[in-house]
């Protein structure tokens, strides 16, 4: 697939008429400290200085950035839809966060004085949606990041849920191949590139579609490469990444890097979709103490330890955690690592000092704080009607109860009441395309939300509607039947802790009747211990023929485990929320609403 045109480029909004409403950024604690600059100018002596013909030596260029938006334009319910921040005494604080209606004010008054203003995201824009976008292929969330100037993103794994051509279809328009115009007008596309650098076409080894894209104004020049991570096709259904070869995020920065220096551009940002863990949960922890980067690990550490010095900010995400860091680069200078958590929640706001002299970054005087995205500012009243718009559409759907509960169902923790409710759901599902069924294993991070028991609109407290449960599980999977060994169940509840999974475990959700133990004090697949597992009471027996239910992301896999890729005897059934739906339907009703499960099936030993 051919790269996109840079013409496609050029037809950005222009940034006029923008809405003036009053916002209240909370701060967070990280910046690089200032230092003097050479030469007789001052950072940010440019601002407001509109008409001159002669510009100082310095410009304050504006970095506005978010990340793993995932199409929520409305405001997340529950934890997701909250960020933790850390008070002076010690203390944490929750603060109600996230939607667009909010983001999109957030932004414009940020934006407000900033003449030198740019606006980027690293990846997962769309893909894992609630059911306002993820019903109509995430055109609506599109359109949403038009109307908040969003200039160039990365793309992320869930790019390509639906696969390479549905992303171009988001990139240049079109309507949906398989189900048409949504309304009467055909869709757009985004304004905004989507960068691609190391996803390649692997017939033609070219980018997917533009591997980087330079902002300009008044001589000020800054390049965005943007790469997601290495490792998608281990967490991408094998359809979406067919054709595609992923590849290593740094030797691709690196390789981009040159070519902008080749061309002149000296100031670099890149956009990764790829995080890291902070020490704490709080979005304001300072994560340079006791030393620059030492409170962040994971992935990113690695990659901003690697990536070139002539890159001057990295823009991260995928992990969904927020921090600031200054991650010192390969020759020891301090340089800006970025996450905005996810949802919307949260956006980073860095001042990128622009030395005209040599065309780079003066990186001793880079700034950046994560703001919250609070709900006490006016909504933008565009957004307001965007989301009206998509809802009227949507109702009719989303709005049908489908069962009842009694308490919030979440989602959170090693094994969650929710993961244990979803598992029982395909396995009760599972025995009605074959009675033999044993039992079911469900990818946490196939779920997406909580289940809260308050209305999130009309339908009453306690009622599930069919759209909570479509934001609970987006991505159509199909609900798979495979016979295994009761070696390779025992094998594949290992690779939870094991292979890939060693260093950040992925913990199977399971269904009712099965137990072990998993001791967190030992190492690798250690930790599953083997003598625990049960099946209805009994020991697993190694060779013996389990029939086991998953989803087929997994059946394919996926998520680091390649044992259940192993499976015989496939069968096929419907998608994996029609078996959550049935469930519910089934097992609940107004007078006697399904209990949040204990999440009792696993012994934790810390």
């Amino acid at each position: 697939m051919p790269a996109t045109s840079p013409a496609h480029h050029q037809r950005r909004r222009r940034r006029t008429n923008r809405l003036l409403a009053t916002a209240a950024g909370v701060l967070t604690a990280g910046a690089l400290a200032a230092a003097a600059l050479p030469g007789s100018a001052t950072a940010g002596e440019n601002h407001g200085n509109k008409g001159k013909t002669h510009p100082g030596r310095y410009q304050d260029v504006q970095l506005l950035s978010f990340n793993d938006l995932h199409g929520n334009l409305e405001p997340p319910s529950g934890s997701s839809g909250r960020v933790t921040e850390l008070q002076p005494d010690g203390t944490t604080r929750t603060v109600d966060a996230g939607g667009v209606e909010y983001l999109a004010t957030h932004l414009r008054e940020a934006r407000k004085g900033n003449r030198y203003s740019v606006t980027a995201a690293g990846g997962d824009m769309v893909g894992a949606s609630p059911l306002l976008s993820g019903l109509f292929h995430d055109e609506p969330t599109i359109e949403a990041l038009n109307k908040l100037d969003l200039d160039v993103t990365s793309v992320g794994n869930h790019e390509f849920d639906e696969g390479a051509k549905e992303l171009a279809r988001l990139q240049n328009g079109g309507c949906h191949p398989a189900e048409g115009c949504y309304t009467d007008k055909r869709f757009k596309g985004a304004d905004f590139p989507y960068l691609t650098a190391n996803v390649l076409d692997e017939k033609t080894r070219k980018p997917l579609l533009e591997p980087y894209w330079v902002w300009k104004k008044q001589g000020v020049k800054i390049g965005f490469i943007g790469v997601t991570l290495e490792g998608t096709p281990n967490i991408v259904s094998a359809e979406g990444v067919k054709g595609l070869a992923f590849e290593d995020e740094v030797e691709t920065i690196d390789k981009y890097a040159e070519e902008l220096q080749r061309q002149g551009v000296k100031s670099i940002v890149a956009l990764i979709h790829e995080g890291g863990f902070p020490a704490s949960s709080s979005y304001n922890y300072d994560c340079d103490s006791p030393g620059a980067g030492d409170g962040v690990s994971g992935p990113i550490a690695d990659i901003a330890k690697n990536v070139s010095p002539q890159v001057d900010a990295l823009v991260t995400g995928h992990t969904h955690n927020a921090y600031v860091c200054t991650i010192p680069d390969p020759a020891g200078k301090p340089r800006m690592v970025t996450s905005a958590a996810s949802f919307g929640r949260l956006y980073t706001d860095t001042t990128l000092t622009y030395d005209r002299a040599t065309g780079d970054i003066a990186r001793t005087a880079v700034k950046s704080a994560n703001h919250v995205v609070t709900r006490d500012v006016p909504k933008a009243p565009d957004m307001t009607r965007l989301i009206d718009r998509w809802n009227t559409l949507a109702a009719p759907i989303g709005d049908r109860a489908i069962g009842y509960i009694s308490g919030d169902v979440v989602k959170d923790g090693t094994e969650s009441p929710l993961g244990d409710l979803i598992a029982d759901a395909q396995l009760e599902y599972g025995r009605t395309l074959d009675a033999e069924t044993d039992l079911a294993l469900m990818n946490p991070g196939g779920i997406r939300a909580s289940l809260t028991h308050a209305a999130g609109g009309k339908e009453g407290d306690g009622v599930v509607t069919f759209a909570e449960a479509f934001t609970v599980q987006p991505f159509a999977n199909t609900v798979n039947l495979q016979d295994f060994t009761g070696a390779q169940v025992v094998q594949a509840l290992k690779e939870q802790v094991s292979g890939s999974n060693e260093a950040a475990p992925k913990i199977l959700q399971i269904s009712s009747g099965l137990t072990y133990t998993l001791d967190l004090t030992k190492t690798g697949a250690d930790r599953v211990v083997t003598d625990s597992i049960r099946l209805d009471g009994s020991p697993i027996d190694p060779s013996a023929t389990y029939r086991v239910a998953t989803n087929s992301f997994l059946a394919g896999g996926g998520d680091g485990f390649p044992t259940l890729g192993q499976g015989t005897n496939d069968l096929v059934g419907e998608d994996d929320l029609t078996a959550l739906e049935r469930y519910l339907t089934a097992n609940s009703t107004p007078t006697t609403p399904i209990a949040p499960p204990k999440a009792d099936r696993i012994t934790i030993v810390r």
